[in-house]
């Protein structure tokens, strides 16, 4: 196992039910918002949220003299619940985080109590080629996952076609720019809000560049997903999708469809982010969740 240090922080008492927070892909743990873990740690929760390695303030890597897989972030996860004492926990997972909190509750079952995915796809899916092909413009199998919205696509045509911005000024307004559009067009979008949020992640980070290191992993093991495994889930699951979903739309009944007793919640309004409008519904869902 790499020896890579983590960044994490936990709230609530240590006597509390565990929840860990496992956010997606190149995503700082605090993008899951202070005030959603709030009201988790208010409902009698210790909760837990880290930062991925080459994100906010975990290690960066030498992706040449290092490289590593998502299998090594994947066991991350098991590395963060190790530091903290936990022989097991509740998993809450967000976007590419609901893959990694999947194949944990399939590897590991003893260690979930219970699983809790938001935004994401279903393990074995191929999301993420899928995802490749849109923006290539290159046809998808019929048995493929959904494709994202069009102005997903449009947007990251764009962005891999434009030089990177320079300065703190330019690379925070680019980022503003990404999560309004992943925030999708359900909920109005606070434009000072984001501000806040991205200068706090711009400035928290070790190398801000270095999150690109997340797609060399997945390039180094692109069959890293097993497939044909979700049957095997014995956690309760509660799947989550915002209605305005502009990422993985209609990924979420997939993979309900495939957990055992897997529950379904679409949120109105919320897109791929976690915005103040949704925080009390999704923290009273997964208080709900938790407590079964």
């Amino acid at each position: 196992m790499q020896n890579v240090n983590m960044w994490s922080e936990e709230f609530g008492a240590a006597t509390d039910e565990p929840i860990l927070l496992i956010m997606g892909s190149m995503s700082q743990g605090v993008l899951w918002p202070d005030e959603f873990v709030g009201l988790l740690t208010a409902g009698g929760r210790r909760v837990i949220r880290y930062d991925h390695r080459d994100t906010g303030m975990s290690d960066t890597v030498d992706f040449e003299k290092m490289p590593y897989t998502w299998d090594d972030i994947k066991n991350d996860v098991y590395r963060v619940m190790d530091a903290h004492g936990l022989d097991s926990a509740h998993l809450v997972c967000h976007s590419a985080g609901g893959l990694l909190g999947q194949y944990i509750a399939v590897e590991t079952p003893e260690r979930v109590r219970s699983l809790t995915v938001i935004g994401s796809s279903p393990l074995g899916g191929g999301e993420g080629a899928v995802i490749m092909r849109a923006l290539m413009g290159e046809p998808q199998p019929e048995d493929s996952l959904p494709e994202p919205a069009p102005e997903f696509v449009a947007f990251y045509r764009t962005l891999m076609s434009t030089p990177p911005p320079a300065g703190r000024r330019a690379q925070i307004d680019a980022m503003i720019a990404e999560q309004r559009l992943l925030h999708g067009t359900g909920l109005p979008f606070d434009e000072d809000a984001a501000r806040r949020l991205q200068e706090r992640v711009h400035d928290r980070a070790r190398d801000l560049s270095a999150v690109a290191n997340h797609r060399l992993a997945a390039a180094a093991e692109p069959d890293f997903e097993p497939v044909g495994v979700l049957h095997q889930v014995k956690a309760p699951t509660l799947v989550i999708e915002g209605s305005h979903e502009p990422v993985k739309p209609g990924h979420s009944a997939l993979i309900a469809d495939q957990i055992p007793d897997a529950r379904l919640m679409i949120v109105q309004g919320m897109g791929h982010t976690l915005p103040p409008e949704v925080h009390e519904t999704l923290a009273d869902a997964i208080l709900a969740h938790t407590a079964r």
